[in-house]
């Protein structure tokens, strides 16, 4: 009852996040039914069928993409004080995260159905005067299992990735071995923890005086111990229990006189963050960029296969032109974070102020966050682009069916709200240190105008680098 009130009593931007995930899951659903309902109608072309359900799989990775980054910001799924003692610790937590996300998607292939079978003509009747019945089979019986693996594929997907993006990783693994010490360090097999009295009877035999039991006279300093040994360890254990500074004859400690005018540190500030290392990943993405525009160039000169019928009437180029798309894709993706991170070291040159090196610092702090994200958009936009430049006619629009606008409005729109997710997850991350400026008096304004410069570097970065890349990719195949 517990986790279903926190998953209910979300914000309202949290509800549309998961609305987002049922949308798209309703388009990759509809996307899958229409493809048995094409093998339905064709059964003579088996091959075409399953190019169609093989193209489904780019709005399904869509999908998932964004069920994960949604997921990862879901304020229900983030482990909270106090939580452990009603029984939800970090597996319980993403357990919770997998099955909302199982809920979405589930809700949104059930509205998949219920548009599918109403354009069949199953519910009320066929609307649109019986337009869509040649690639919905609406004469012929729906194969109720075949559609139900279908839908039931998204949510089992979603959800699993989810379950292993999530899952805890500071549990020990059950295959490792752990060294378990004996009394006083020495190596032993027993794992009998050693009590307190154990140690304070081992440290109290080096401070005896003459007499048992006595203490050490006033203003005489016990002998100096090795450091590390557990008698200096002892000898931090004062008489009545409580742990003592420890003295070093390099470092003595300072006159009182001295530390009395010393500033207390602010106990607002968050605890200072090493500087982030930047991405390694920028050599490896250039490398298979320029593979993929080379696999690209080759294929559109040496193949001279006919194109292939996609869904929706759009037409395919040869198998290497697709393959040369792929590896396009994924260099944008690996490239994107090492350019972030640039971009960020850029924005803070030549003697920066204050809002210069406040949007440098969290571009370069959040590369990997943002990077990643805006790397899968550039790499659809560029596609778009090249596939729009390439299939028009005479500069005519091009040829789109209803499904594959359909699957480009699906992945489009993933990609999009995975990068506005991803910007909501990294505000998250510095809020501490946003509320800690705010208190020390930093204006808003220089927030939002740091938060506008990151968001026009990055444009002024990317945007001719997806533009560079997409007539790079269509000219093979425009000639």
């Amino acid at each position: 009852m517990l986790s279903l009130r926190l998953t209910r009593t979300a914000r309202p931007t949290v509800h549309l996040r998961r609305l987002l995930v049922a949308a798209a899951a309703a388009g990759t659903g509809f996307l899958l039914l229409s493809a048995l309902g094409y093998a339905l109608a064709h059964p003579d072309h088996s091959t075409a069928a399953l190019l169609r359900l093989s193209w489904c799989a780019i709005p399904a990775a869509s999908t998932v993409y964004l069920a994960v980054a949604v997921a990862r910001t879901d304020p229900g799924a983030k482990p909270r004080s106090g939580l452990s003692a009603f029984g939800l610790g970090p597996a319980r937590l993403m357990a919770i995260a997998a099955l909302n996300t199982a809920l979405a998607c589930t809700l949104g292939s059930l509205l998949a159905l219920l548009v599918f079978l109403h354009l069949r003509g199953d519910l009320t009747g066929m609307p649109f005067d019986g337009a869509a019945k040649d690639f919905l089979a609406a004469d012929k019986s729906l194969p109720v299992p075949a559609a139900l693996t279908l839908l039931a594929t998204l949510p089992v997907l979603a959800s699993t990735t989810v379950a292993l993006t999530l899952r805890p990783r500071d549990l020990p693994h059950p295959g490792t071995r752990t060294r378990i010490y004996g009394r006083f360090g020495a190596y032993g097999r027993t794992a009998k923890p050693e009590t307190f009295g154990t140690y304070g009877r081992f440290g109290a035999r080096f401070f005896r005086g003459p007499t048992t039991g006595t203490q050490p006279a006033e203003g005489t300093q016990p002998p100096l111990q090795p450091a590390g040994s557990r008698a200096a360890g002892a000898a931090r254990v004062g008489a009545d229990g409580t742990l003592q500074a420890p003295v070093s004859e390099s470092h003595p400690p300072a006159p009182a006189d001295l530390t009395d005018d010393t500033p207390a540190p602010l106990p607002d500030l968050p605890a200072a963050q090493p500087t982030a290392a930047p991405p390694s990943g920028l050599p490896w993405g250039i490398a298979v960029l320029a593979a993929g525009l080379a696999v690209e160039s080759y294929a559109g000169v040496t193949e001279t296969a006919p194109h292939t019928t996609l869904p929706g009437g759009l037409a395919g180029g040869p198998a290497g032109v697709l393959a040369g798309w792929a590896l396009t894709a994924l260099g944008l993706v690996l490239t994107a974070p090492g350019l972030t991170h640039l971009c960020g070291r850029l924005l803070q040159s030549v003697r920066p102020g204050a809002r210069r090196l406040l949007a440098g610092r969290v571009l370069m702090a959040e590369a990997t966050r943002i990077g990643r994200p805006l790397g899968v958009v550039c790499a659809v936009a560029s596609a778009a682009f090249a596939a729009t430049a390439l299939y028009g006619d005479d500069g005519s629009a091009p040829a789109f069916g209803p499904l594959t606008a359909l699957g480009g409005l699906v992945v489009a729109g993933c990609t999009v709200a995975t990068l506005l997710t991803a910007a909501v997850e990294a505000r998250q991350s510095r809020a501490d240190t946003t509320a800690a400026l705010l208190r020390l008096g930093a204006p808003a304004t220089v927030l939002r105008s740091a938060a506008a410069l990151r968001a026009g570097a990055l444009l002024a970065l990317f945007g001719p680098l997806t533009l560079l890349i997409a007539k790079l990719a269509a000219l093979p195949l425009a000639r």
